[in-house]
C-alpha cells in the first residue's frame, strides 16, 4: 500500500478503538524489539507481533539527523501475514503507520485520562508526529485551538497552516515553557536530542511525551518529571518503557512501578492531575493498525 492508501485505511478514532481492543486480546504476543545501531549513527528496528489471525514484522530505520539530508527520520515497511497460513497479506508504509498509530495511542490515553479536553492544545515539535497528533486530537477529541512551538519557525508555521486548513484556530508561540500555563493539553513530539521543556504544567494538564523512545533520548527536564510524579499521575505505554523511557529514566524514576495504558484500561481508576503519559512505541500498536486494515471491507 502507498503512504496515501495506508493513511486512508487508518482513521484516527477507529485506530484508537483498535488499540483499545488489542489490549484486551489474550492472543496478542509481542516479543521485545531488536534495536541495532548502524554505522552512520542511526538505528535499525525489528519489531514482530502476532495474534490468533494476523502476524506482522515491522522493519524501520531511525536516523535523527536525516532532515538535514532532506530525508525522513523514519523509513521502512510493515509486512502483514496470515497467522494461520503464513501467507503475506499486505505491505504497509512503515512511517505512515508509525505516525498514525502513535498518535492514536496518545488519543486513546487522552480520552481515558485527560482531566479536560477543551484545549488549547500545545504541540512542541512540528515534524511528522506533530502533524499526526494534531490531526488525531482534532478528529478524536474535537480540539479547536492549537498552539505550536518548534526550533524551526518555518516548520511551526507550516503546522499552523495545516491546522488552519483543518478549520482550527492556530498560532505559533515562541516560548513553550510559558505556554504551558495556558494549555491543558500538551504534546511533545520533538526529535528528543535535548531537553525541550523545563516549565511547570498546569494541575489539569494532560501531557503526551512522544519524542523520546530510548534511554538516552529526552524532551522533558528531569526536575519536571519528578515534580509531575509527586503531584500527579504518570502512565507509560507498555512495560517496555521500563528500559526505554528516557525522560523518566534520566530523572531517576523507577519506571517499573508505574502503571501502563493496559493497566488503566483493564482497571479504570480515578487519576490525579496533571497526567503525564510516556509513549515509547510497541509493535502491538502496529499490529492494531494491521488488524484494522485486515478487517476493512
Amino acid at each position: 500500500m502507498t503512504p496515501e492508501q495506508t493513511a486512508a485505511a487508518l482513521p484516527y478514532p477507529a485506530l484508537a478503538k483498535a488499540v483499545e481492543a488489542l489490549l484486551s486480546d489474550p492472543s496478542v504476543s509481542v516479543p521485545p524489539r531488536t534495536v541495532m545501531p548502524m554505522p552512520g549513527g542511526g538505528n535499525l528496528f525489528v519489531m514482530p507481533a502476532t495474534d490468533a489471525r494476523v502476524a506482522i514484522t515491522k522493519l524501520i530505520s531511525f536516523v535523527a539527523d536525516n532532515p538535514s539530508r532532506r530525508l525522513p527520520t523514519i523509513q521502512g515497511d510493515i509486512v502483514v501475514f496470515d497467522a494461520v497460513t503464513g501467507q503475506r497479506r499486505a505491505l504497509l508504509d512503515g512511517p505512515t503507520v508509525t505516525a498514525r498509530r502513535t498518535a492514536a495511542v496518545s488519543l486513546l490515553t487522552a480520552q481515558k485520562l485527560a482531566p479536560r479536553t477543551d484545549g488549547p492544545l500545545l504541540i512542541v515539535g512540528a515534524g511528522v508526529q506533530g502533524r499526526s497528533h494534531l490531526e488525531a486530537f482534532a478528529a478524536g477529541l474535537g480540539v479547536r485551538e492549537v498552539w505550536v512551538h518548534s526550533r524551526s519557525a518555518a516548520s511551526a508555521d507550516a503546522l499552523v497552516a495545516h491546522a488552519q486548513h483543518l478549520g482550527l484556530r492556530a498560532r505559533r508561540v515562541e516560548d513553550a515553557d510559558a505556554a504551558l500555563a495556558h494549555c491543558p493539553l500538551v504534546l511533545s513530539t520533538t526529535s528528543a536530542q535535548q531537553v525541550a521543556l523545563r516549565g511547570t504544567p498546569r494541575d489539569d494538564a494532560f501531557i503526551a511525551a512522544v519524542g523520546a523512545f530510548t534511554p538516552r533520548m529526552v524532551e522533558w527536564a528531569p526536575q519536571v518529571c519528578r515534580d509531575l510524579l509527586a503531584r500527579g499521575t504518570v502512565v507509560v505505554d507498555t512495560r517496555d518503557a521500563d528500559h526505554e523511557a528516557g525522560d523518566l529514566l534520566q530523572a531517576g524514576i523507577d519506571v517499573s512501578k508505574l502503571p501502563t495504558l493496559g493497566d488503566v484500561i483493564a482497571s479504570p481508576r480515578a487519576v490525579r492531575g496533571p497526567v503525564f503519559f510516556k509513549s515509547c512505541g510497541w509493535a502491538g500498536w502496529d499490529l492494531a493498525a494491521a488488524r484494522l486494515i485486515s478487517e476493512s471491507p
